[in-house]
């Protein structure tokens, strides 16, 4: 090349060129390429020097380059300007751990011309830098947060935001926000949250590489009042009555308390009102309501308190019943005498209200009651009581019944017939029967004086006792002290025939008394008109079920017959005790005889026949 130069310009100077510039040759320009830095994923920076243009103006200069040696113009190039010197290229659009080849190129009207190769590898792609901002605007259901993106580790942010959830390092593919693109600060609003609970979040940044989180941030949802549900009143009493709830959530906050609340009133109940405590925590629960008022309309709704406050589930009715009559029964009588007994009852049930009053109201007509007859009173309240009946008349058919008296009224219980005792002239107490309306002795009289106080004449002798046509009395067997108490005395009817044997308006019961506690039981009026046995089981239906020795009866009129024997009235002697029991009636048969009952212990009939008068027989007194 140089001697076609020096040839050149010595041909021109032989010519006479006058300059020799003017016959110059022009060259494509001299250039290097400059070395490569600034390497990122998708772009680097190069350049060049161009230090001869070649004899021609550089119209285009810059970097080529490719994933092949030698890149030429006709690939990936820049244009930096023109003319010569040093100039500097941004390299661009590069794919990320990709080896390329770099060279500087100049153009001038020659061509182009190419510097010296450069090679380097771009950048691999990785995660961005991300941080997690703070948690702010806390509620129970909602909160702020977001994020900043530092890096995008070499390829574009195609998504960014927030994730949270109840555990540790949540991740995008949860609840999560999305915030745009591209690098930088970002805010994210976090929604859905359940109250009261603990939460973590952290910011996420996606590029090619991935998915980059920030620091795990943790944070508390704010916590609300429970959420309760009212259960629906059941079983009402008077005073009481169930109902309960369901705390189906707790707002984020501990249940310390819950129940029912109930008033009376118009305004909703508040816990602050008659409540129920009924445990603590979630889920369901019964509440027994007490202490209402009968007859009365409530509000009742289920409570739930936690640290935040309390709430109340739906309000529901509740009625509370009437209150009705108690509920009494009425003892039986004990321990009476002539002119009293002990007595009393058992209120079993208030009705739903309070027993203000009990007792037991008597008197001589069927179904007393507290206006009407005696009345006792004997405390107040449920349970039993007893009650003392004082004032009576002796042998006397009472009718008691039991009372407890409520805001409902006065109860009763059933009625209980009470027939006094008897006293004689010496106060010996006789059990008495009521048989056909008429008051009986249910024992056999053992005075020894008249009503009057006057004395009965005993005799012992046996002689004596058969020559007499006065009046007299012994004890079987002349033993009082064994058959006194269990058989009574025996009496000629002499003393029957004062008159005043029995106690004041009592009398010995004439023949006709006789016929028809005979006819009571089951006879005819033939068989009792009749003599001898009669009648088929009227004995043994009078005698006691124990006592006899044998032909015990079954007392079905409780009139209690035993074998008190008898004493003969021809010589004075005792027979009889323990099978035969005779009784003496007011009439006489004739001048010697009068009319008297016999019963045997072998025989289920009555016997009726007249008897010597001065005979030893026992004697039963019917009220007058």
């Amino acid at each position: 090349m140089k001697k076609v130069l020096n040839l050149f310009a010595f041909v021109c100077f032989l010519a006479g060129v006058a300059a020799f510039t003017s016959c110059k040759k022009t060259e494509i320009p001299t250039l290097t390429t400059t070395a490569i830095s600034s390497i990122t994923t998708t772009t680097a920076s190069s350049g060049g020097n161009i230090t001869d243009d070649g004899g021609a103006e550089v119209t285009a200069r810059g970097v080529c380059w490719g994933t092949a040696t030698k890149p030429e113009i006709t690939g990936s190039k820049t244009s930096d300007s023109k003319g010569i010197g040093s100039f500097t290229s941004s390299i661009t659009g590069l794919t990320p751990n990709t080896k390329y080849y770099v060279r500087g190129y100049a153009t001038n009207s020659e061509g182009t011309a190419y510097g010296n190769e450069q090679s380097f590898t771009t950048n691999a792609v990785v995660g961005a830098t991300v941080t997690t901002t703070a948690v702010t605007s806390l509620t129970s259901t909602t909160a702020v947060s977001g994020g900043n993106i530092t890096n995008d580790g070499g390829a574009p942010i195609t998504a960014r935001g927030v994730c949270w959830a109840t555990t540790a390092n949540p991740v995008a593919t949860g609840l999560h926000t999305t915030d745009g693109t591209g690098s930088g600060t970002f805010t994210s609003n976090i929604t859905g949250l359940t109250p009261g609970t603990a939460y973590h979040v952290r910011a996420y940044a996606t590029n090619s590489f991935g998915t980059a989180y920030g620091a795990d941030v943790p944070f508390n949802s704010a916590a609300v009042i429970p959420t309760v549900t009212t259960t629906a009143v059941t079983a009402p009493t008077q005073t009481t009555a169930t109902s309960g709830g369901n705390v189906t959530a707790d707002g984020g906050s501990a249940v310390t308390a819950r129940g029912v609340c109930w008033t009376s009133g118009t305004a909703d109940p508040v816990a602050t009102d008659s409540h129920t405590t009924d445990g603590t925590g979630t889920g369901t629960f019964t509440s027994s309501i007490t202490g209402l008022t009968p007859n009365t309309t409530y509000k009742v709704r289920a409570y739930a308190t936690n640290a935040v406050g309390t709430a109340y589930g739906a309000v529901v009715p509740l009625q509370t019943s009437p209150v009705l009559l108690g509920t009494v029964t009425t003892a039986a009588v004990s321990t009476f005498t002539a002119t009293g007994a002990v007595t009393g009852g058992e209120v079993t049930a208030t009705g739903g209200g309070t027993i203000t009053a009990r007792g037991v109201c008597y008197s001589t007509s069927a179904n007393p009651d507290i206006t009407t007859g005696t009345v006792t009173t004997d405390g107040a309240g449920i349970g039993a009581f007893t009650s003392t009946l004082s004032g009576l008349s002796d042998g006397t058919v009472y009718y008691v019944r039991a009372y407890a008296t409520n805001a409902a009224g006065t109860a009763y219980g059933s009625q209980v017939q009470l027939l006094t005792m008897v006293s004689d002239a010496e106060g010996y107490l006789y059990k008495t029967v009521l048989i056909n309306n008429k008051v009986w002795m249910a024992e056999n009289l053992r005075t020894k004086k008249y009503n009057d106080n006057s004395d009965v004449t005993n005799v012992t002798d046996g002689t004596a006792w058969a020559g007499l046509t006065t009046q007299a009395y012994c004890w079987y067997g002349n033993d009082e002290t064994t058959n006194k108490p269990l058989y009574g005395a025996l009496y000629n009817w002499y003393a029957v025939n004062q008159g005043k044997l029995c106690p004041t308006g009592w009398h010995v019961p004439t023949d006709a008394e006789f016929k028809g506690l005979s006819i009571f039981l089951g006879m005819t009026q033939a068989q009792a008109d009749g003599y001898s046995w009669q009648g088929t089981d009227q004995g043994t239906q009078l005698k006691a079920t124990a006592g006899w020795t044998t032909g015990n009866g079954t007392n079905t009129v409780g009139f209690t017959a035993l074998p008190g024997g008898y004493r003969y009235y021809f010589d004075g002697g005792f027979a009889g005790a323990g099978t035969i029991g005779y009784w003496w009636s007011s009439d006489q048969v004739s001048g010697t005889n009068a009319y008297y009952r016999r019963l045997d212990g072998a025989n289920a009939g009555i016997f009726r026949e007249g008897a010597v008068k001065a005979a030893g027989k026992s004697v039963r007194c019917i009220k007058n």
